[in-house]
């Protein structure tokens, strides 16, 4: 009868064979971890950067792949492999007349390592050409790894440098963002920024011409660029739009001094609205010349130049 009194008097106590529970509970988990070990700390996310690096990769987080692209003919292929445009195979036409640009071809590709060659029948390279006059030589360039825009300010913060960023809006030709991002590289930036949509990507023809510097300065892509920039401010980054009607002229600018992403507009249209309202200023480039506008590539270089002679 006690026994089911005290079941059913509620009260709380040990109960047998506790195995000691309760009183490991009570010893806690220990003393806090540094900041680098904790999961979504500023320094956390510095030391996985700086761990990406030491081991050879560009960070890589949510950015996401581009799809692969195939270069088709002699002249195109020898190029792109004298450029060194990453690639993952190389197709020649079985019974191919072998001149001099399929013997410097197969050279090239040799001398790169890791460039698989295959041969294949002139059917199979016309269905996967679509018909194009590939000449027996088609190059595989893989899927571009795009970074995601914080990684850009992380990298930034890791080499202890204010970020110097460089985002394109509405720029189209591959060339154009090739140029930018040679540029980037020339003056010490931390990347490029592109949208996702509607905009030039890492093709062959940007590999090209960034002239090999796209291997070190990452290019990231932004599902939307006016939500990326607005990002960047949060973080503390001024954010710089180019416009041909700026209230601030670019030697009159400070904060080319300090954190900074530059937004290039298209050639033709400058600054779309929203991304035009989201920059803290609108800069122009005087030009005695009375040149109207200057294409992405230039702008963005001269843009570069005058922020890496301020910093030095």
């Amino acid at each position: 009868m006690a026994a089911n009194n005290r079941r059913m008097s509620g009260k709380k106590g040990a109960q047998v064979g506790s195995g000691g529970k309760r009183r490991r509970s009570l010893e806690g988990k220990g003393p806090t971890p540094p900041a680098e070990m904790r999961k979504g700390h500023a320094k956390q996310r510095a030391a996985a950067a700086k761990a990406r690096r030491a081991q050879g990769r560009t960070p890589q987080r949510r950015g996401g792949k581009g799809t692969s692209e195939l270069v088709v003919g002699r002249n195109p292929v020898v190029e792109a492999l004298r450029e060194g445009v990453p690639a993952s195979t190389l197709y020649v036409q079985q019974f191919i007349d072998n001149d001099e640009r399929v013997r410097e071809a197969l050279q090239l590709a040799a001398e790169r390592g890791g460039i698989n060659l295959m041969e294949a029948p002139r059917p199979e390279l016309d269905r996967m050409t679509n018909g194009l006059n590939h000449q027996g030589l088609v190059l595989q360039v893989p899927p571009y790894e795009y970074a995601h825009p914080e990684d850009l300010a992380d990298a930034a913060a890791d080499e202890g440098e204010d970020p110097l960023i460089v985002a394109l809006d509405g720029v189209t030709d591959p060339r154009n963002l090739g140029a930018v991002v040679r540029s980037v590289s020339a003056f010490g930036g931390h990347g490029v920024v592109v949208p996702e949509r509607r905009a030039a990507g890492m093709t062959a023809g940007a590999w090209k011409t960034s002239a090999g510097t796209a291997a070190r300065t990452p290019v990231a892509r932004a599902t939307n660029l006016t939500r990326a920039l607005e990002a960047y401010k949060k973080a503390g980054i001024v954010v710089v739009g180019l416009a041909a009607d700026g209230e601030v002229e670019l030697g009159e600018l400070q904060a080319l001094e300090g954190p900074v992403v530059v937004v290039v507009g298209s050639e033709g249209k400058g600054l779309s609205r929203l991304v035009g309202e989201t920059c803290d200023f609108r800069v122009r480039i005087p030009m005695p010349g009375g040149a109207e506008s200057l294409n992405a590539g230039v702008a963005a270089g001269i843009v570069l130049y005058e922020a890496a002679r301020r910093r030095v």
